[in-house]
């Protein structure tokens, strides 16, 4: 199925969840991310998730980040389409930009080579391992700074699908996707 249409029809599925069932996939996505073999890391870039687009709750996650002792780099937007990387730390100002986004106002900068896990924001995924995000193409000129070893994880309330059939070459394959009930590894 092309991109276009299932950010179309997993957009739409994405809203029909209820707060609560909202809140529980989130919380299973972050629980199930402890049965990864991913907790040798220590550089892990987090996306902060848009309440009101029903995204995943990226909270949970952040918590047990935090409980592990592990550095959190969180994106901010640039206006080329680019990503900058900022180390959350307690000073860390965020505040919610354009598309209402919390990002961080100033802090300190990290260099994506010095990224080790980076957890993708997505609307579905495929079975190898391909993500349907929001069509910017952000994150996937963000992957194609980090080292070939960082692990790339995505996060999604559904299922895969068979495939995607509008792949492009700057498409960047995940290592790893979670859903509240299964991990996929590719």
């Amino acid at each position: 199925m092309l991109k276009n249409k299932l950010r179309l029809h997993y957009t739409h599925l994405r809203d029909l969840l209820t707060e609560e069932e909202h809140k529980e996939a989130s919380i299973a996505l972050a629980n199930r991310s402890l049965s990864i073999p991913i907790w040798d890391k220590n550089y892990f870039h987090l996306f902060l998730s848009i309440p009101e687009k029903s995204e995943v709750d990226t909270s949970f996650l952040l918590t047990i980040l935090q409980g592990r002792d592990k550095e959190v780099i969180i994106p901010k937007m640039l206006p080329d389409r680019q990503l900058e990387h900022y180390l959350l730390t307690d000073n860390t100002p965020l505040q919610a930009n354009k598309f209402g986004i919390p990002e961080p106002l100033s802090g300190i900068t990290v260099d994506p080579k010095k990224i080790e896990v980076v957890f993708l924001p997505l609307l579905v995924f495929d079975r190898k391992g391909y993500r349907v995000g929001y069509g910017g193409g952000y994150y996937d000129r963000f992957l194609a700074q980090c080292p070939e070893s960082t692990v790339k994880v995505g996060l999604s309330f559904f299922d895969p699908v068979e495939a995607i059939s509008d792949l492009n070459d700057h498409d960047i394959a995940m290592d790893f996707a979670l859903t509240p009930k299964a991990s996929y590894e590719f």
